[in-house]
């Protein structure tokens, strides 16, 4: 039997998340301080605004904004490429992404834009490691976040710097032009956000020698792509690991969440690319790259995460058996004067069914099942509760207190499951591995069915 009276991500203390807000805020104000003052990053955001897509490109083909928009997701994360918007000392062209920010705007999109790439007009072309390249990194980083400043832009400091290649910069290298980077934008643009270090994995050693080099007094959120052949799930453990090490290294009073700037699963399998590849895992196919996704998104959010971006937006290619063309939300060929224009795979509906269903709810508590590795989630808004149940565990059945009834079952890609009755304030659902979202009471809307 599950019972509403825990809060964490594993279920492991019977605390709500609004208890923990409303008592952090009454630490913060006997101390004299604001939350605001603390976290750029909104604590607990109400779904969709913590969820976005990897995307790789600046200009959409006619319709694929719109139906990018029509998943309901709020944030984007894009690179922006030094090289190509320096092509001449001092002089910087951002009208590629000028026309990206007008097309997010139009959709009431946000970006997550990455300081990323070389530049051949210093340093040779390496990672900037000279007083001068560091110098030039940073003046062009303000230039960027000055143009958009205003426009809700989080800031990332590269991508996957810790990745070992041959042209990866040592973690002092990174660190200095970070620190670099952290200091220009506080002085120039303070009041814009600025995060990092989008390591591969949660590379614990690689994340504390940032935090020793002192880069917490500049980010306001630590980023990390959390990438794994095992369940979702099993980030919560990583998540605390990392949480107390913030807490560690972090400047006195300043609030740094954690952000999973990129994460997903390739929707196949080869052994011929399985090695180094945390995107696979066996027996994946596009069923279960949607049944992923959902839960990666749902533990994110119960793990207190304000932002989970997947990746990828759409294959990035035709090739069957290479995982990065089978990464996306949709396939990649595209349909020109088609709706849509791209074609969904079953990531796309579990993606735009979690956006419809839990629209404007924010995660309230984790319900303790009766059975190790069952998840029952309930998300909150006013007066109205929803909940959302899976398991890692074998499929099974358990009950479920709601407050009212009959309850409709809607599937992880937007489809009716039929309604349940609801018996001395519960009802019993039959768990898998898939999540299955309960809308209950007179107000329950079938429109949320989208597939």
């Amino acid at each position: 039997m599950a019972q509403m009276d825990t809060n964490t991500c594993d279920g492991s203390l019977v605390v709500s998340k609004r208890a923990l807000v409303l008592f952090f805020k009454l630490v913060l104000s006997v101390l004299g301080i604001t939350v605001a003052a603390l976290a750029q990053i909104p604590v607990n955001p109400a779904i969709p605004d913590n969820l976005g897509v990897n995307i790789h490109f600046t200009d959409a083909r006619p319709g694929e904004m719109e139906m990018l928009a029509s998943t309901g997701l709020r944030w984007i994360r894009m690179d922006l490429i030094w090289g190509l918007t320096e092509r001449e000392r001092g002089k910087y062209d951002f009208s590629a992404y000028d026309r990206l920010m007008a097309s997010l705007d139009k959709h009431k999109m946000r970006a997550l834009m990455i300081f990323n790439g070389r530049n051949s007009l210093y340093d040779n072309g390496e990672f900037p490691h000279t007083d001068e390249a560091r110098e030039a990194f940073a003046r062009w980083a303000v230039a960027a976040a000055r143009r958009y400043r205003g426009k809700g832009v989080l800031w990332e400091m590269w991508n996957e710097p810790n990745v070992k290649r041959k042209t990866s910069p040592s973690v002092e290298a990174y660190t200095k032009l970070a620190l670099a980077v952290g200091k220009a934008l506080q002085e120039a643009v303070p009041k814009e956000i600025y995060v990092g270090p989008a390591t591969s994995l949660i590379d614990m050693p690689y994340l504390e020698a940032c935090f020793k080099a002192g880069l917490l007094r500049y980010w306001s959120a630590v980023t990390v792509h959390p990438y794994r052949f095992q369940d979702p799930e099993t980030v919560i453990p990583e998540y605390e690991e990392l949480r107390a090490l913030i807490a560690k290294y972090a400047p006195k009073g300043k609030v740094i969440p954690i952000i999973q700037g990129e994460w997903g699963w390739a929707s196949m399998y080869s052994k011929e690319t399985l090695l180094g590849w945390a995107r696979m895992r066996e027996g994946m196919n596009d069923e279960l790259q949607g049944e992923l996704l959902a839960r990666q998104w749902l533990i994110n959010i119960a793990c207190g995460i304000p932002l989970s971006i997947w990746y990828d937006w759409h294959d990035d290619g035709p090739n069957p058996r290479n995982p990065e063309h089978n990464c996306g939300l949709v396939r990649y060929p595209y349909h020109e004067g088609q709706n849509p224009v791209y074609t969904p795979k079953p990531a796309y509906w579990a993606a735009r069914t979690l956006t419809e269903v839990l629209k404007g709810y924010r995660f309230e508590k984790t319900l303790s099942a009766g059975r190790p590795g069952d998840y029952v989630l309930a998300f909150r808004k006013q007066r109205t509760t929803r909940l959302v149940a899976w398991t890692v565990a074998s499929p099974g059945a358990i009950s479920i207190p709601v407050e009212k009834g009959p309850c409709l079952v809607v599937g992880h890609k937007g489809e009716s499951k039929g309604t349940l009755p609801v018996a001395d304030g519960k009802v019993s659902l039959q768990l898998t591995s898939a999540p299955q979202y309960l809308v209950c009471g007179s107000a329950q809307n079938p429109a949320v069915v989208t597939n």
